[in-house]
C-alpha cells in the first residue's frame, strides 16, 4: 500500500488489490479522493476538501449497476491491462471515461449505439482534439471489454474522428531561445531545465526524472516515461558539453534528480510543466512550453541535414509518421538548398 503523508487523508484496498484515498476529519464522514495522490485530479479534489467543497462519499452509490458503462469502467480500472499503461496515460484516460460516465454512467453498454457516441463526440465540437481524445479512450475501453466478455461491441468502430487544424505546441524559434536564456542565467534551475530539454529531446516526465545516476561515461542513458511499461524506448545520447557545463553550475549535489523544487523535492511531470510554464513567462514567452523545445530540438536536427533515422535515435520517435509532425516546421528554404545542391553536375 502507498503511503500517503497528508492531513486527514487515510487509506484502504479494495478486492481487486487497488488503494482507494479517502478525506477524513474526526466527526465527519468521509470524502473519495480518486486518482493517484501525485495526481492533478487528486490535488484539486484534495483541496477542495480541505475547503468544505466535496460532499461526503456515499458507498452504496459507488456501486454501479451490473452490465453499465460505470461498471465497464471499474472494471477496466482493476485491470492489469490498464495497471500497466504510464501514469500520464491512465490520466487522460481516466479524466474523459469518467467524464462520460459521470452523465451516462448508469446506461447499459448493450444499448450503446454509434448514434449516441456520435452524439457525445459532437457536443464536444468545441475543443475537436479533445472530443477526438475522448473517442481514443472509449474504443480502448470497449476493446478491452470485448476481450473479457464484459461487452458484446464495440459501438466507436464506425465513428469517426474529428477533422481540425492545428500545428499544436509552438516550436521554439533561436531568438526565443536565447531570450529565455537572457531571463534565466547558468547556475538557475530554469536554465538547466531548458538545457536538459534541449539536449535531450525529452517529454517533461523524462526531464523531471533525469539525474546523476543517468549520466555515464560521457553518455546520458535513459528509458523514455511514455509506454514504458508497454513499448519501452531506451535513449542514449552523448552528453553535450553546454549540458554538462549546466549541470556542475547548478547545485544538484545530494539529489536524485537535477530538477528540484524550492523545497529539494523533485518535481512531478505536472508541477514541473506548470514551473516551467511561469518561467517562459517570466521571459516574456507565454507561447512557449516544454514540449515545443522538443518540436524545436527535431526541428534543428532536420533543418541541419539530419536523417529521418538519425532524428528518431535522439526523439525516440518509434515511426516516421509520428515523427512528422516535428519536422514540418525545418526551414523548407534550408533543406531545398541542401536539394537542389545534389543536382549540381548532373545533367
Amino acid at each position: 500500500m502507498a503511503t500517503v503523508k497528508l492531513d486527514y487523508v487515510t487509506t484502504d484496498v479494495d478486492g481487486n488489490g487497488n488503494v482507494r484515498y479517502y478525506f477524513r476529519r474526526a466527526g465527519q464522514r468521509k470524502i473519495r479522493l480518486r486518482g493517484n495522490p501525485l495526481s492533478e485530479e487528486f490535488q484539486t479534489a484534495y483541496r477542495a476538501a480541505l475547503a468544505g467543497d466535496l460532499k461526503p462519499t456515499n458507498e452504496k452509490l459507488m456501486t454501479p449497476p451490473k452490465g453499465s458503462f460505470r461498471a465497464l469502467c471499474v472494471a477496466y480500472y482493476g485491470s492489469p491491462k490498464f495497471k500497466r499503461l504510464d501514469e500520464k496515460t491512465k490520466e487522460w484516460q481516466r479524466r474523459h471515461l469518467d467524464a462520460v460516465a459521470a452523465k451516462h454512467g448508469d446506461k447499459p453498454t448493450a444499448l450503446l449505439q454509434p448514434r449516441h457516441i456520435r452524439s457525445w463526440r459532437d457536443k464536444r465540437a468545441s475543443t475537436p482534439a479533445a472530443a477526438n481524445t475522448m473517442l481514443k479512450a472509449l474504443s480502448g475501453l470497449f476493446s478491452w471489454g470485448m476481450e473479457y466478455e464484459l461487452c458484446d461491441h464495440n459501438p466507436v468502430t464506425s465513428v469517426k474522428k474529428m477533422s481540425y487544424s492545428s500545428r499544436g505546441f509552438h516550436t521554439w524559434t533561436v531568438e526565443e531561445v536565447k531570450k529565455f536564456e537572457e531571463t534565466h542565467p547558468i547556475g538557475t534551475t530554469a536554465r538547466l531545465a531548458l538545457i536538459l530539454l534541449k539536449y535531450t529531446a525529452g517529454r517533461r516526465e523524462d526531464a523531471v526524472r533525469l539525474g546523476p545516476q543517468n549520466i555515464k561515461d560521457g553518455r546520458i542513458r535513459f528509458t523514455q516515461a511514455k509506454n514504458e511499461h508497454r513499448k519501452p524506448v531506451a535513449i542514449d545520447l552523448p552528453v553535450h558539453p553546454d549540458l554538462a557545463h549546466a549541470i556542475a553550475s547548478t547545485p544538484v549535489i545530494g539529489h536524485s534528480t537535477f530538477l528540484v523544487t524550492t523545497f529539494g523535492k523533485p518535481f512531478t511531470a505536472a508541477g514541473f510543466g506548470n514551473k516551467f510554464r511561469d518561467w517562459c513567462d517570466q521571459a516574456g514567452l507565454p507561447h512557449c512550453s516544454a514540449h515545443g523545445m522538443r518540436k524545436a530540438v527535431a526541428t534543428r536536427l532536420a533543418e541541419a541535414g539530419a536523417s529521418t533515422h538519425q532524428i528518431q535515435a535522439v526523439t525516440g520517435h518509434q515511426s516516421l509518421g509520428m515523427l512528422a509532425p516535428y519536422t514540418r516546421d525545418a526551414n523548407k528554404s534550408t533543406l531545398a538548398d541542401s536539394a537542389m545542391k545534389l543536382l549540381e553536375g548532373k545533367s
